[in-house]
């Protein structure tokens, strides 16, 4: 088991890649079975692999000409843990402002993130990141 001051510094390393558009950089801290488990009724909610999540990390920041800021609001660490409160700022490339809230529980293995839950504010995901599309709807 990893010490939760080094589970903390890889989630800063985490939203440091995430912020830079670092996809490569951000998957690489994932363990080769980790996921991420993301909230809600979204085109983009879900459970998706390692794989997945390096297959379409990148179309995420296309988005984002300007690039999408995140920002750790609050960080508690237990065991292999780490739960987040974060923010994030950017432009979407439909020139709508993309402000959202997110709470984060990342689980650790062997050092990587295991397990990645998601939680955000799905409406805004609806309205700005999925265009007012839902899941079930042509």
């Amino acid at each position: 088991m990893t010490s939760t001051a080094d589970n903390k510094q890889v989630v800063e390393q985490f939203f440091s890649c995430l912020s830079s558009g670092d996809v490569e950089g951000f998957v690489a801290l994932y363990h080769p079975r980790g996921s991420l488990w993301t909230s809600g009724n979204t085109l983009m909610s879900g459970t998706y692999s390692r794989d997945q999540i390096a297959a379409f990390g990148g179309d995420i920041f296309d988005a984002f000409p300007q690039g999408l800021a995140f920002s750790i609001v609050g960080m508690t660490a237990e065991g292999d843990r780490v739960a987040v409160e974060a923010e994030s700022k950017g432009e979407h490339s439909s020139g709508q402002l993309y402000h959202n809230f997110y709470h984060f529980l990342f689980e650790f293995r062997d050092g990587k993130v295991y397990r990645l839950k998601e939680y955000m504010d799905t409406e805004k995901v609806t309205d700005v990141l999925c265009g007012g599309q839902r899941p079930g709807q042509s």
